[in-house]
């Protein structure tokens, strides 16, 4: 399971702040969050990492 929402709301973002500063959709990340999307894009990562100042591992396989 990714980490977006733990990280997201640690650095107090609304889902549609996180969409603006990657250029994703709300709807997307939203469904990514909950696991209703996997497998998203080398890029799509990177954007997500960057916006919350991590790294794609940390957020995308973390084991916690």
């Amino acid at each position: 399971m990714n980490q977006i929402k733990k990280f997201r709301e640690k650095k107090n973002l609304s889902i549609h702040e996180l969409a603006r500063r990657t250029g994703l959709t709300a709807s997307y990340i939203s469904n990514l969050e909950k696991g209703k999307r996997d497998n998203p894009s080398k890029d799509t990562m990177e954007k997500i990492a960057e916006a919350l100042d991590k790294t794609v591992p940390e957020i995308f396989y973390s084991e916690d």
